[in-house]
């Protein structure tokens, strides 16, 4: 499944996309900053018909028009929904997990913000808002403290990474004033994640996660990270621009 070269993704057929294994080989690679590479035989195997080919969407497939504001603001609100149930179920599970009373404060705290994300982009969509995402997190051992840790960082760095990519995307200049103020929040989230971890170490300072030549932090497009936590969102959700 991966290609030769360190840091990198190899997709041959349309149909990996649906494996578990594919979806957490690319969350590796996505977290590790390599690329995605898409094999012209994978599209090859795209078809109308129904000898193996692609037949339609999903009867509860969500669309997403990246071309308007509307629709990046909903490709945020996916996200956020996403990290709204993980730290919903993290603290509700307080009391098994291992995470320490201070901890537990923080991740508290995280939690709200996230709730307060999403719901606020729920309000500013109105009417035109994304439904209820499915998610399964049966892959995360909520009674395991490192666990809950990894994956939170993992959802905070593909967070950060996930708004830096779609802000390019953002005509309004308040939505993208907006969407800057959530994503710097983000970026408190994955250090603190980070420290938790690796407490008095440098790690807290994503040095992974951002570009030593600029000094940004990674940015990922659309695609890449909705195939990147695929694994956690059950609901198909189909990005067209």
């Amino acid at each position: 499944m991966t290609s030769e070269r360190v840091g990198s993704f190899t997709l041959s057929h349309v149909a990996d996309l649906w494996k578990d294994s594919t979806r957490r080989e690319f969350m590796r690679v996505a977290c590790l900053g390599g690329t995605a590479v898409l094999l012209p035989s994978m599209f090859a195997g795209c078809s109308d018909d129904d000898d193996g080919g692609i037949t339609g969407p999903p009867s509860n497939e969500v669309v997403i028009d990246l071309d308007t504001d509307t629709g990046v603001l909903n490709y945020a609100y996916a996200l956020e929904q996403l990290e709204a149930a993980f730290y919903s179920q993290v603290v509700s599970g307080f009391a098994t997990s291992g995470l320490s009373a201070a901890e537990q404060t923080v991740l508290t705290d995280i939690r709200n913000h996230e709730v307060i994300h999403r719901d606020f982009l729920a309000q500013v969509l109105a009417g035109a808002k994304i439904p209820n995402l499915a998610v399964n997190f049966s892959s995360v051992n909520f009674r395991d403290r490192v666990s809950i840790l990894q994956t939170a960082k993992a959802f905070e760095d593909v967070g950060v990474s996930a708004y830096n990519g779609a802000g390019k995307l953002l005509k309004d200049l308040n939505n993208l004033g907006v969407a800057g103020k959530i994503v710097s929040v983000e970026a408190r989230h994955a250090a603190v994640i980070r420290d938790f971890l690796k407490p008095g170490s440098r790690d807290f300072a994503g040095d992974d996660v951002i570009d030593p030549a600029s000094g940004l932090d990674l940015a990922y497009d659309p695609g890449q990270v909705l195939e990147g936590t695929a694994h956690f969102v059950t609901t198909p959700i189909r990005l067209v621009s």
